[in-house]
Order: structure tokens, then sequence, then C-alpha cells
């Protein structure tokens, strides 16, 4: 089966309300069985002229596990706290199955 990825690109605006939603996150992924590969630290652009941004990626059992989690109750008002202290695009992809 394969695994569920979300690939969030994350510019904080707000760095104290931002706070909450760091420490608040963690826990809704866990509760979907998901885990962090990236968060944070300084991304080195290897090629193109994108804007260097937060960059995270999380994985979960598949990739229904991972829209449960972003369209649960529990990440619902956690979502929120970024809506109002960041600009993000977030990507849900599938990975090569095992």
């Amino acid at each position: 089966m394969p695994k569920g990825y979300i690939l969030a690109e994350v510019e904080v605006t707000d760095p104290a309300a931002y706070e909450p939603y760091r420490n608040q996150v963690p826990a809704t992924v866990a509760a979907y069985g998901g885990r962090y590969l990236v968060r944070g630290g300084e991304p080195l652009r290897l090629e193109g002229d994108h804007p260097s941004r937060r960059f995270v990626i999380l994985e979960f059992d598949s990739p229904e596990r991972a829209r449960e989690w972003y369209e649960s109750e529990h990440y619902n008002p956690v979502r929120e706290i970024r809506f109002r202290s960041a600009t993000s695009n977030l990507f849900l992809l599938t990975g090569a199955g095992n």
C-alpha cells in the first residue's frame, strides 16, 4: 500500500502567533499515525529561483489517512492558527507502494 505524504511550504508572517501552532500540531499528527520526516531547518536551494521558506514533510500509512488528519476535528482548530499567522502551500502526495 502506498504511503501518504503531506508536503507543506510555510512562510511564517507572525512568529508569536504561530508558536501555538508549532506546539499543538505534533499531537494531531501523531493521533493519525503520522510522523515528521522534515520539520523546518534552512533549505539549501540546488536549482530554481523559488524563495526559501520553511518546509515540512509528514508521512502517513496511506494517502487516505493523511487526508483524514488534514480534515479532522483535531487538526481543524490548529490549522486556523496557521491560517492567521502564516502563508502556506500544502500538498497531499502519494508515495511508491512497497
